[in-house]
């Protein structure tokens, strides 16, 4: 019989989180590592129960924890991130360069194919790779050398947030970085060039149309057709049906188009979700209320989710990487909120329950469905 697994980073701590198939009775297991933020965690494809953790503190600094037990029990492996080369300056807010400083790590995002292979997004934006099992990292350098000098941080800093792997092709990967834009390689890591075509940051760049700079807060793709991208930007939903070559458009009748995540269904290529936030000042829902937008067009045509939800005054948020979808028939969605809320809908977004109540604030949910 099937289990869900659910995978919580907080403000305080990680979160481990289980039911069987029928997803009525939770039980949870956490804090671990009480006290310190865990950016993101993420399970090996290959081996769910090795799971990568980022623990992270403003004083101790970061480290790279594994459980190889399903989270029940963790050590830390390597933590050594180093630049190749000089690794210079990069552009702050002021228009100023600061020097190139490695602060944490962001994402984990497990090779599909091998247990020890894992691929690292950290701040300032890098792309690390380690081939033993995150023991031993080493960066993918020709990605800062795409205009690297340029890139400049978001509110939340400038990291490497999102790593999307191609299933059927092992050298195209897709990255996106707050606040530099998206980025693909197909040579396995070697040489890289900007997918910012069609994107437009009327608000944040001088050039509209600049070739890097662009704020881009998450991207997703369905496995079964990894050539077909979603955005969800600082402003606006994107999508490409070219890897990335063109973006177009796709707010449609949101109240928003500001938000963090966006997911797609895990049957349904065409069906995805965002959580419009009011504005880049006011990351809440509009009037309040906390509402699931999902299309089941591939963008355009949106409707509101609301049942099971708060309804008035609500005020949380939802981060970039704190959505996940299972992988049962039907198909659950996940996310979690800065307010400490886990939500789980059973139907794709029909009802939603909230499974985990006042956690510190949620930085990151993924989901494994387990056999």
């Amino acid at each position: 019989m099937s289990r869900i697994r659910v995978l919580a980073g907080t403000k305080k701590g990680a979160f481990v989180i289980e039911s069987d198939a029928s997803r009525k009775d939770w039980k949870i297991s956490g804090p671990h590592f009480a006290g310190w933020e865990i950016y993101h965690m993420k399970a090996s494809p290959v081996n769910p129960d090795r799971i990568y953790a980022s623990q992270t503190s403003s004083w101790f600094g970061q480290v790279v924890q594994r459980s190889d037990d399903g989270g029940r029990s963790w050590e830390p492996v390597g933590n050594a991130f180093g630049y190749v080369g000089d690794p210079g300056t990069h552009q702050h807010f002021d228009g100023t360069q600061r020097p190139w400083e490695f602060k944490r790590i962001w994402h984990f995002e497990p090779s599909p194919t091998d247990a020890d292979a894992v691929y690292a997004g950290a701040e300032d934006a890098a792309l690390f790779h380690s081939p033993d099992g995150g023991r031993t990292w080493a960066e993918l350098p020709g990605l800062r050398g795409v205009k690297g000098g340029l890139w400049q941080p978001g509110a939340g800093g400038m990291c490497l947030h999102t790593i999307v792997l191609n299933p059927n092709d092992a050298k195209r990967i897709v990255v996106a970085i707050s606040a530099a834009g998206a980025f693909r390689t197909d040579d396995g890591g070697t040489t890289w060039k900007p997918i910012n075509r069609g994107l437009k940051s009327q608000y944040e760049l001088p050039d509209p149309d600049a070739e890097v700079g662009h704020c881009v807060h998450h991207i997703a793709a369905h496995p079964s057709r990894p050539n077909v991208l979603f955005m969800q930007k600082h402003w606006d939903v994107m999508r490409s049906d070219d890897a990335g070559d063109l973006w177009r458009e796709v707010s449609g009748d949101l109240p928003s188009d500001f938000g963090f995540p966006i997911e797609v269904h895990a049957h349904e290529p065409e069906t995805i979700y965002v959580v419009p936030i009011k504005s880049d000042s006011e990351h809440f829902p509009p009037d309040g209320r906390l509402r699931v937008y999902r299309s089941r067009t591939g963008g355009g045509d949106w409707e509101a989710l609301e049942r099971g939800l708060p309804q008035s005054h609500c005020y949380v948020n939802v981060l970039r990487d704190a959505m996940a979808v299972d992988s049962l028939d039907p198909c659950g969605v996940y996310f979690g909120t800065t307010g400490g809320q886990i939500y789980m809908s059973p139907d794709g977004g029909d009802n939603w329950t909230a499974i985990a109540r006042d956690l510190p604030g949620v930085l990151s949910v993924e989901v494994q469905t387990l056999r």
